[in-house]
């Protein structure tokens, strides 16, 4: 069996090795085990490779925290089959850029037969953090304003998307023509190159004044900033990530004098708190939005599973949008 793995903390071209003649998975109790078709990269499958992300797994591990495939082997009693598709997020240090997997049944989600495995793949990380910033954190209502900074990003575009399902007015922004026609095709209501354009005097323009009532930001630094000149007299800044590299100070004067709020969004500590139908029941509702074909994931380009490398550099030089996948 075939396996990425991080051996030494560096930069991915160098961290990562491919292992060719490792052991299938045994299954372990309240398991199931999975052929991997495809895993979906994220941003910080970088940091993790690197040793800057929050969490640090034991020494040698696989990236890759959400990925699709096949049952092959399940415990007794398991309310899944062999043959069944699924899509699964995977825990560290064992992730998803391998042949075979064993996954606890907790963290395995059924999917239609009609969702491509690498859409399956791109589902679970982007759209459950996106929805659960809007809906759990937010509150986001129809008829209400949303930016949406770096929107042709992976959980950017999700929110877009889950952002105009809820009926709301999307403004997003994103760095080129190329991708704020992306931002555009998925829904949005009004694109901004911040390359070329001030966002935040785009947001006032388009609400006489007012403001966005819910900022979905994943960016930081003076996005941040600059996102807090142009938030709504009770409007709400999700903060999502930093994908900026630097983390920016709040100013409690200014959110008292605007009266806005600034909410944290750490989707992976609501996962571990939350209880397991809330969870089944954000993935039916998902599921259910997939099939009337208001979401759906934006796919930037599946590699090869040689190619991992090559992927990670395009991932980490922002020259990507959506979801990178790597079929297995």
């Amino acid at each position: 069996m075939k396996s990425w793995l991080v051996k030494e903390l560096g930069n991915p071209n160098d961290a990562l090795v491919l292992e060719a003649e490792l052991a299938k998975p045994e299954l372990e109790e309240n398991e199931v085990l999975i052929k991997v078709e495809a895993t979906a990269l994220n941003f910080f499958d970088i940091l993790l490779c690197q040793g800057k992300y929050q969490e640090k797994p034991p020494l040698p591990f696989t990236i890759g925290s959400e990925l699709s495939g096949t049952v092959v082997k399940t415990n007794k009693g398991s309310k899944y089959k062999e043959g069944q598709r699924i899509l699964a997020q995977p825990d560290l240090p064992n992730g998803g850029l391998v042949e075979y997997i064993s996954v606890k049944e907790n963290k395995v989600f059924p999917i239609p037969d009609s969702m491509p495995w690498d859409e399956a793949a791109s589902m679970f990380v982007t759209y459950h953090t996106s929805y659960y910033a809007l809906h759990n954190r937010a509150n986001l209502r129809s008829g209400e304003v949303l930016l949406v900074h770096a929107g042709a990003g992976g959980v950017g575009s999700a929110a877009i998307q889950l952002g105009k399902a809820a009926g709301a007015f999307v403004i997003a922004t994103a760095g080129g023509e190329d991708k704020v026609k992306v931002c555009k095709e998925l829904g949005a209501d009004i694109g901004v190159d911040y390359l070329k354009e001030d966002f935040v005097q785009v947001v006032k323009e388009a609400t006489n004044g007012k403001g966005a009532d819910v900022i979905y930001d994943p960016v930081g630094g003076k996005v941040f900033e600059r996102s807090r000149k142009c938030i709504a007299f009770d409007g709400r800044i999700l903060v999502i990530g930093f994908a900026s590299g630097t983390i920016p100070e709040v100013p409690t004067n200014h959110i008292l004098i605007k009266g806005y709020s600034v909410v944290g969004v750490h989707w992976g500590y609501f996962l571990k708190l939350t209880d397991q139908k809330t969870i089944e029941k954000e993935h039916e509702e998902l599921m259910k939005l997939y099939e009337e074909g208001k979401i759906k994931p934006l796919i930037y380009k599946d590699f090869q599973f040689d190619q991992v490398k090559e992927a990670l550099e395009l991932l980490g030089n922002s020259k990507t949008w959506g979801k990178l996948v790597v079929r297995i």
